[in-house]
């Protein structure tokens, strides 16, 4: 546990470092779990946005796009269940003063336990070496098989508990596996209560005729209440989807690991209208669709993993999250859950407007079902930044720092660099910047030697760097660097924007999902 908070330490101060997240309002001691991005990191952001979009909307013809209002009426709310069931569990501890969510220290004590599960296999891979067969290990080992089921029969009461609404047996769960206050040390806890996490705010011209309203939890319900005309203004068939990029804003209890939970975050939703009675194969659907998006991006799918609910959602009837490898254990990154109608059944009872459709292939109305995809951008911002850090002990003895941030997300694409300041080199690397920044976002560094340069450039996550010396004014060529292998190759100029887009552009790496 200490190196993955080591780690952990390493990539926060790696962000701000190198331009990626800053503190928001720091210079007044900033504003807890809220974060500004930072120049290198608002691309990267942007980058990971369209990823989503372009794969979720462009390629699919039933799919289109929404952007509704942070601002909603406030029946929206009650109609979902926000109200009365988006609640957490809350639990203080009594001598550090600390409040933290009950669910959250036990899952996190189920991750200590898992972590012994992976020290177990590192030790095996290092005891059988090449002939390591890591799942029939995992299957047999019999130490491995009780933490297994350990953890499984812990988070299976939770879930049950949270489920019943149990907040006694929460409690006498953290006591039982002896959970103690990070901070204090101790297990002096109060009982455990529920904590509704919307903000409330207003609207009007004044205190006693304003109207009180919530900053939305979550961006689906303005694609719920949106349904119909998205439908019948884009003359949409089922089984169809809207999808939506936003801003959403939740009171944490507890806002902690930096930008993985924040109390103003970005969602990328989607929510798949279907034909009741079909949403288990589309449920099943989605999730395979899902998850050939993230391993597209070649983070290694030994990093993700599907967990199933124990604990369903007042609105769903299944629900799995994809789950990354994060420095501080396998944490929720995508969620995707088949609602059912809960939700358009509900705005159509509280607003009294019909939300059905007429299916023209069974002569029905009918109220559709509802299959969503639910990703945290902040999370998958942190998920590639993460994996991407990484420290290499190269041939020569020396090391290095470097960012492996997949080249079609990565915030610049290429760096142009003069190999000297002088001898007409830098007229030639501008040209070719000035050339190359019309398709993409180009940087142009000839301060240091080279060498520097090159690293500069590996911590900051550029995946090419193009060289500009005396032999490209003999034969019009330059060098090409890659940053994930340091190789250098010789190519002509002309070619640059060939072998650029080769290894940045979208439409090659979303292939990767056919």
């Amino acid at each position: 546990m200490a190196k993955q908070e080591d780690d952990f330490k390493k990539v926060i101060a790696h962000a701000k470092e190198y331009g990626y997240v800053f503190q928001s309002s720091e210079i007044y001691d900033g504003l807890s779990a809220v974060y500004d991005y930072a120049q290198n990191g608002v691309e990267l952001k942007n980058n990971i946005r369209e990823y989503w979009w372009k794969a979720m909307v462009q390629l699919h013809e039933n799919i289109v796009g929404l952007d509704a209002a942070i601002f909603m009426h406030p029946t929206t709310w009650k109609a979902s269940g926000h109200i009365d069931a988006f609640n957490d569990p809350l639990i203080d501890n009594k001598d550090s003063k600390k409040r933290y969510r009950a669910d959250v220290l036990v899952e996190d004590h189920v991750a200590r336990i898992e972590a012994k599960i992976d020290k177990e296999v590192e030790k095996a891979a290092k005891r059988f070496g090449e002939t390591f067969d890591k799942e029939q290990f995992l299957a047999t080992n019999a130490r491995v098989i009780g933490y297994m089921e350990q953890a499984g029969a812990i988070l299976k009461r939770l879930g049950k508990s949270l489920e019943k609404e149990d907040l006694a047996d929460v409690k006498l769960l953290i006591e039982e596996l002896e959970i103690a206050c990070p901070v204090s040390g101790s297990r002096n806890w109060t009982d455990v209560k529920q904590f509704n996490l919307m903000f409330g705010t207003k609207l009007g011209a004044t205190a006693d005729t304003a109207m009180d309203l919530y900053l939305r939890p979550e961006t689906a319900q303005g694609i719920f209440v949106n349904f119909l005309n998205v439908q019948k203004t884009g003359r949409m068939k089922i089984p169809f989807g809207i999808a939506q990029v936003g801003k959403a804003f939740r009171n944490e209890i507890v806002a902690r690991q930096f930008i993985f939970r924040m109390r103003e975050f970005e969602q990328m939703e989607m929510q798949f209208f279907i034909r009741p009675g079909t949403q288990k194969e589309w449920y099943e659907q989605w999730k395979e669709t899902r998850m050939k998006w993230h391993l597209s991006m070649g983070m290694g799918p030994e990093n993700y993993r599907f967990h199933d609910h124990e604990k369903l959602a007042h609105y769903a009837d299944a629900a799995a999250d994809i789950e990354f490898r994060f420095p501080f254990g396998f944490k929720e990154l995508e969620g995707i859950h088949s609602r059912t109608d809960f939700d358009l059944g509900n705005h159509e009872k509280y607003s009294g407007k019909k939300l059905q459709y007429f299916d023209p292939d069974t002569n029905e109305h009918y109220v559709p079902y509802v299959v969503e995809t639910s990703i945290g951008l902040d999370r998958m911002f942190l998920a590639v930044f993460s994996n991407s850090l990484q420290e290499e002990e190269l041939d020569n003895g020396t090391s290095r720092t470097v960012l492996k941030i997949p080249p079609v997300l990565a915030p610049t694409k290429a760096a142009v660099l003069p190999l000297v300041k002088k001898d007409g080199l830098p007229e030639v690397a501008m040209k070719i910047y000035d050339e190359l920044k019309w398709d993409y976002n180009i940087a142009y560094d000839e301060k240091d030697a080279v060498g520097r340069r090159y690293r500069r450039q590996d911590a900051a996550g550029t995946p090419l760097c193009i060289t500009v010396d005396h032999q490209t004014l003999e034969d019009d060529t330059v060098t090409l660097r890659y940053r994930d292998s340091m190789e250098q190759i010789r190519i002509p100029v002309a070619t640059i924007r060939e072998k650029v887009s080769l290894e940045v552009d979208m439409k090659y790496w979303l292939k990767k999902m056919a």
